[in-house]
């Protein structure tokens, strides 16, 4: 059996400057020619090791989700339903604010203008959206078990609510907007959390 010819690249690294490609400038508009060029690989190498272009974002997403999941952890671990929001929220001002990073998340700028031949994109990134508004509902549903939530709160639509200004506060980052704009935002959602909660 041949041995194939070993790969010039390191996979993590690559997969780290295709994130972000894909992150500031959306699946549609990263080109097979941005990718490589931050990659540092060739056309043929990126084929090779990752399939397709849309491989090569779940690759990425797969990356992005581990690494927000860690941080979920230490959202979730938060004693009240009001501080899981606020750490939830001002950690997102935070995040999508960060030089270090493109503006915004990866899960809402990677499916902006995606056309007809990329259709199965916007569903994944739509369901990894979805698998964090499921997080926040358990954790409310628990609030609510606790006695930390009133009696007519309703997790599932708490969580759809934090999960949209999450969204939109993305949007508003992604144009422009600085941490002191978002956190802005950030506050009344947390007020909002926190009328619903029977220790405000």
């Amino acid at each position: 059996m041949a041995i194939g010819r070993p790969r010039t690249f390191d996979r993590d690294t690559a997969l780290e400057q295709a994130m972000e490609v894909f992150w500031r400038h959306g699946y549609e508009g990263a080109t097979i020619a941005q990718l490589t060029d931050a990659m540092g690989i060739n056309p043929p190498s990126l084929y090779a090791a990752f399939g397709s272009k849309e491989a090569l974002l779940k690759a990425a997403l797969d990356r992005y989700t581990a690494r927000r999941e860690e941080w979920m952890e230490e959202v979730l671990s938060a004693p009240t339903a009001r501080e899981v929001t606020s750490r939830m929220l001002m950690g997102v001002a935070e995040k999508q604010t960060d030089p270090s990073n493109p503006p915004g998340c990866l899960l809402v700028q990677g499916g902006l203008a995606c056309g007809s031949g990329s259709a199965n994109v916007p569903f994944e990134l739509a369901a990894r959206r979805a698998q964090t508004e499921e997080q926040l509902r358990h954790r409310f549903e628990r609030a609510k078990d606790e006695g930390d939530l009133a009696l007519g709160a309703d997790p599932a639509a708490l969580a759809r609510y934090v999960s949209a200004v999450i969204t939109g506060m993305s949007v508003m980052a992604s144009s422009g907007a600085d941490r002191e704009a978002l956190a802005q935002v950030a506050t009344v959602a947390i007020r909002s959390v926190e009328e619903q909660s029977v220790r405000a």
